[in-house]
């Protein structure tokens, strides 16, 4: 099993925040790593001692296009659900505001115990109006809203109640337990890229329509070669 880590960095300033060079610089990443055949899972973390922070407000502040910056963000979380090879965010620090975001738009998230995860933009006077996107899609709309709407992050407990984190581990056993998930995810073998994109555009169709489109890409995958 060959695992590629995809780790959000901002050099410029702390906290991992993300501008569009940032989130370029991921999707290549993230790109280049489903594209290899010898990947079988990404594992995307933060450098130092903290996931993400969000967006750099700061940069926006300096003179930086809001909508750029939304708009990069935005693709990054199109991105991953897309993707043919299974993706685990393993938690190294806090992952507040858009970091919360790439949490909950990929498979599998393993955290420290002593992080805060979801957005807080409300308490700072602002809504999340991106970042919100995965957290009502993965939690459903009370959950989502129990962090959305109080503008406080989940402690790793309650987001582990809640479904937004799969499993709580000591900080030395952090990409281990991303690495187990991924050997799990890795059953799948190549029908992964397959159905871990079918997975996620059944999760937003509703039942009827999820239905049809799973039988007509069943259909697809069962045609005889000679077709």
């Amino acid at each position: 099993m060959s695992i590629a880590t995809v780790t959000i960095d901002n050099p410029s300033g702390e906290g991992n925040l993300l501008n569009p060079e940032v989130i370029a610089g991921l999707v290549a990443q993230l790109r280049a790593a489903d594209a290899d055949p010898g990947v079988t899972g990404i594992v995307i973390t933060g450098a130092g001692d903290i996931f993400c922070n969000g967006l750099d407000i700061p940069a926006i502040q300096a003179g930086g296009d809001p909508v750029e910056f939304a708009t990069a963000l935005a693709g990054l979380l199109k991105l991953l659900p897309t993707l043919g090879t299974p993706v685990v965010a393993a938690v190294n620090g806090n992952a507040v505001a858009s970091g919360a975001s790439i949490v909950a738009s990929v498979d599998y998230a393993v955290s420290r115990p002593d992080v805060l995860i979801g957005t807080r933009e409300v308490s700072l006077g602002i809504w999340p109006m991106v970042a919100q996107v995965p957290l009502i899609q993965r939690l459903g709309v009370r959950w989502a809203m129990e962090n959305v709407g109080s503008g406080e992050p989940f402690t790793p407990q309650r987001a582990r109640e809640v479904g937004l984190v799969n499993e709580i581990v000591p900080a030395e056993a952090l990409l281990g337990a991303a690495e187990a998930w991924l050997a799990k995810a890795g059953r799948a073998g190549a029908i992964a890229a397959t159905g871990r994109p079918a997975f996620y555009r059944f999760a937003e169709l509703g039942y009827d329509e999820a239905l049809d489109a799973s039988v007509a890409l069943f259909a697809e995958m069962n045609r005889p070669a000679s077709d």
